[in-house]
């Protein structure tokens, strides 16, 4: 440290030249730290779609807490598959006619690779109703997980006539058979839901939120 005296840094040439190199060497970082700021808050600009992948993620980690909570050996069963999805849906029918929307996420468990994915649900019947659930889809095997990623998937209005509980017990207790090696549980408000009622419904890669 260079203390000086009241009066030194005009008597002493040598002062004044380190007086001058540090203030020359404090003004550059500062403007060597603003573009930086700048470019990082260009970058968030530019990505107005990373506030919607960090929404997802969190809901994510809420569905699995609550999966978890309402069947907790569900956890073995989704930490030793291939990768899983969630999907949280809001739907309303009014009179005849109804849909709801949905937003999702796919992980490969072994690369943790994400992928975004969208839920879109078309129904018909009478009456008025608000249903809310979520979804956690598990997959046995990478190749599984990766037809229904690329491929998508559909479930028809017979669905719930093809969909049975599991009848192992263990990790897979209270996950619906859907496919060979392809689970699902179903999340409502009164929990962990043995009958399957998303039928319609149809699943596919979200391109606008994949896009780096």
């Amino acid at each position: 440290m260079i203390t000086l005296r009241q009066g030194s840094a005009t008597k002493n040439p040598t002062n004044i030249i380190l007086m001058t190199i540090v203030c020359f060497l404090l003004s550059g970082s500062c403007a060597w730290a603003a573009p930086s700021f700048q470019q990082r808050m260009q970058k968030v600009a530019s990505s107005p779609n990373e506030g919607a992948r960090v929404d997802i993620r969190n809901t994510s980690r809420e569905i699995l807490a609550d999966l978890y909570e309402a069947q907790p050996s569900a956890r073995a069963l989704i930490k030793n598959a291939a990768g899983y999805a969630t999907f949280s849906n809001f739907g309303m029918k009014i009179f005849v006619a109804g849909g709801g929307t949905g937003k999702g996420i796919a992980v490969n468990n072994k690369t943790k690779k994400e992928v975004f994915m969208k839920m879109v649900e078309i129904q018909a019947g009478l009456g008025m109703g608000v249903k809310t659930f979520r979804l956690i889809w598990v997959f046995d095997t990478k190749k599984a997980f990766d037809r229904f990623v690329n491929s998508g998937w559909d479930f028809g209005a017979q669905a719930t006539a093809a969909a049975q509980v599991a009848d192992y017990g263990g990790a897979k207790q209270g996950a619906l058979s859907v496919a060979p090696g392809i689970w699902l549980f179903q999340l409502t408000d009164d929990g962990l839901a043995l009958e399957l009622t998303v039928k319609g419904t149809k699943y596919y890669k979200d391109d606008d939120l994949n896009k780096k």
